[in-house]
């Protein structure tokens, strides 16, 4: 799946973080240009990662385009529903062959259309139909009709489909993308993401590198110091757990009366001595400072009527399971079905899923929050950072989207994105001080974030690997 771990003294190993040992890494992935240059070479073109929604592609002709580094592809529905993808370059001297401007002046996310039947080339002409094949070349014969098919096709790039998500992966010998999802694309594919729609999405060029920008997000064990508000309304203890590649959080119980399968997700219990009313209080402040995301409105209001509906002896699992079963009346009433997640799936699936290299996925049965990062032109101190809304809706129903440019601020994005900006240009700043030593990353709570750098480690030839920490 990711290439085999070099034994190396000193080493993290997949056991080690098992274990919960202590461990440590260096900051060379975060701040150093020939990181950065190797990833160009190392990671991006041997990692599958995500492009789109396919209800972005979802007509015969919709193409887009998906830049990450300095790799530009072209995705595009045939005619047949397929999906297929190449670079996008023209074999005869390189020039692109849709035009994708910078994306910061003009703040372009990126170029699609539809109704495409062929590329042309703006340079010489050259033509190409929807399979990536050379139908036109001006004067062949000056090549002596040396020129071959081979020769003057696109290059191809891997594409398939999960969870509603257009992935490519640009080495030709990559395993299956169903075999690089694991574990975790099948815990995952009992909430039908598939099934959702996008509710909002928006970008912004942010001053931080790409891995900065994903690790706020990768753990909860921020929260206590960063979203000081939310404190108010539950405990935001966490946990969290590899699964080879990719990774979960979840939110642990240092109570015994807290320990249900819901627990460890957003749908559960406030803190308090009437749980009615701190469940119904954390949900809303969660929703309504996360950019109106990380729960529905049906959640919301099912929640408010808690203190109505249930005698003030309800045990949180009791208030828990009259909430859901009332939200997902409620939903049905309007027409949206929700997925039956078997409890023990509902337990492991956590809180969310960081899915390497660059995805997060906080979800629901309803509802998904999600975040993807990608490096921004040759500046390690910058990235292309993106979050979307997914919901479900009635049929007919979700509304119309696009990706729009945002500043980082609490207008645009809610009050708790904005504090999580607020932290990720200064952590940026930070680990260029001589005086920072290296992370000291929680192994319990932040073991997200520690397994992203030990399996960019073995993409990047072992460079920026955790280790133990000699304590």
């Amino acid at each position: 799946m990711n290439k085999p771990e070099k034994f190396e003294p000193n080493r993290l190993t997949a056991q080690d973080m098992d274990d919960e040992v202590l461990s440590t890494y260096p900051t060379d992935a975060f701040l150093s240009k020939d990181y950065l240059q190797a990833e160009k070479t190392l990671l991006w073109p041997k990692v599958w990662q995500m492009v789109e929604r396919e209800t972005d592609l979802p007509n015969p002709g919709d193409w887009m385009t998906y830049d990450v580094a300095e790799e530009s592809i072209v995705v595009l529905r045939k005619d047949d529903g397929t999906l297929r993808a190449f670079h996008n370059v023209c074999p005869h001297r390189g020039r692109q062959l849709v035009s994708v401007p910078d994306m910061l002046p003009r703040k372009v996310h990126d170029v699609r259309g539809n109704n495409r039947k062929n590329f042309i080339c703006g340079f010489h002409g050259w033509t190409f139909d929807t399979d990536g094949n050379n139908t036109y070349i001006l004067d062949p014969q000056d090549w002596q009709n040396k020129l071959t098919p081979e020769m003057t096709c696109l290059s191809e790039v891997q594409v398939d489909t999960w969870g509603g998500y257009i992935y490519i992966n640009m080495d030709p010998d990559c395993v299956p993308l169903k075999e690089w999802m694991g574990r975790a694309g099948e815990i995952l594919d009992h909430f039908e993401l598939e099934k959702m729609r996008y509710k909002w999405r928006q970008w912004a060029i942010y001053d931080c590198n790409w891995k900065t920008a994903i690790e706020a997000f990768l753990e909860p064990y921020h929260v206590a110091g960063t979203h000081t508000q939310l404190l108010a309304y539950g405990d935001y203890y966490a946990l969290s757990k590899q699964y080879g590649l990719h990774s979960v959080s979840s939110y642990d119980t240092r109570e015994e009366k807290f320990q249900m399968s819901e627990s460890a997700g957003t749908t559960r219990a406030g803190k308090g001595d009437d749980a009615r009313v701190s469940t119904y209080e954390l949900i809303k402040e969660n929703y309504e400072t996360i950019n109106y995301a990380a729960s529905t409105e049906t959640l919301v209001n099912a929640a408010s009527r808690l203190v109505d509906e249930l005698p003030e002896t309800a045990t949180p699992t009791e208030i828990i399971a009259h909430w859901i079963k009332s939200a997902k009346a409620d939903d049905a009433a309007r027409g949206v079905i929700w997925p039956e997640v078997p409890p023990e799936i509902k337990k492991e699936s956590g809180l969310a899923w960081g899915l390497f290299p660059n995805q997060n996925i906080l979800h629901g049965e309803t509802f998904a929050l999600c975040y993807r990062v990608r490096p921004y032109g040759d500046d390690p101190n910058k990235c292309i950072f993106e979050s979307y809304a997914l919901e479900r809706f009635p049929e007919g129903e979700e509304p119309e989207t696009e990706w729009v440019y945002a500043d980082p601020t609490g207008e645009n994005w809610g009050s708790v994105l904005a504090q999580d900006f607020s932290n990720m240009q200064f952590v940026q700043k930070g680990m260029k001080s001589s005086g920072f030593r290296g992370p000291l990353p929680n192994p319990h709570q932040e073991q997200k974030v520690i397994n992203l750098h030990r399996n960019l480690a073995n993409f990047m030839e072992g460079c920026g690997a955790p280790t133990k920490l000699g304590i």
